[in-house]
């Protein structure tokens, strides 16, 4: 497979993994895979953490709280698909069988992601990049 610098419209852009303990599932995968990680302070007063392959500088996959906007998701690693336009590929999910389940969250001035389910009950999630 070629080396992809940009993920490009269909691609998975991210894994993240919300679950009721992170701390503990953090430290699952850190000594299983030899993962790091840094805190991400959230606004609600705890930390969700990334997390990075040994000897990577960039981030690989998140491991989140099951709190606030994360409360409806089921302990799975979640893929982000990036997608051109978010309104337009979720008016497509909905057309299509799959709903949404979490509303549109701004990430920055202009990334957006939201959380959706296909007609067969995966979750995933659609997420547009900057620019």
């Amino acid at each position: 497979m070629e080396n992809i610098d940009e993920p490009l419209m269909g691609h998975i852009a991210w894994f993240d993994l919300t679950v009721p303990n992170a701390e503990k599932t953090r430290d699952f995968y850190r000594h299983l895979l030899g993962w790091r990680f840094e805190e991400v302070e959230m606004e609600e007063g705890y930390s969700d953490y990334v997390m990075f392959a040994p000897g990577d500088e960039e981030p690989i996959a998140g491991i989140c709280h099951k709190r606030g906007v994360n409360e409806p998701l089921p302990p799975v690693w979640l893929a982000y698909f990036l997608v051109d336009n978010l309104s337009v590929s979720m008016a497509l999910c909905v057309e299509n069988g799959g709903k949404i389940v979490l509303q549109p969250e701004h990430w920055g001035p202009e990334a957006q992601m939201c959380v959706v389910k296909d007609p067969a009950g995966a979750y995933f999630a659609l997420y547009q990049k900057p620019g």
